[in-house]
């Protein structure tokens, strides 16, 4: 049995092994209901993490874009915000530390970044 918080269409919002606040009945572990709320979930959860892992793809994409936008001409660095060029410094600070370390590692862990 698990304790349950439905909305007002009686859709589940939490779950939980304990009572708590809040709670509006009682489930029965082995109900189909309960299943397919947490199969969403995960799927949410798993969509979610994907999205994070384009989000950390995105941002040396972006990296690369203001870059080339620089040595072109199209923009001046000075041009970005400051938080922005503060961001940009540091990312090119910690990759070039650690493009300075790989070298220490071996010939095969040279893509790191």
């Amino acid at each position: 049995m698990v304790y349950v918080q439905r909305d007002a269409a009686g859709r589940l919002l939490r779950v939980e092994h304990e009572p708590f606040e809040g709670m509006t009945e009682n489930l029965a572990v082995e109900s189909e209901e309960l299943h397919n709320w947490l199969a969403a979930k995960e799927e949410v959860k798993a969509r979610l993490d994907s999205l994070k892992q384009s989000d950390l793809e995105l941002v040396r994409v972006l990296e690369d874009v203001v870059s080339v936008l620089v040595e072109r001409g199209v923009i001046r660095y000075t041009d970005l915000p400051e938080a922005a060029r503060q961001k940009l410094d540091q990312r090119a600070i910690a990759r070039a530390e650690i493009e300075g370390l790989s070298g220490l590692l071996g010939d095969d862990d040279h893509h790191l970044v």
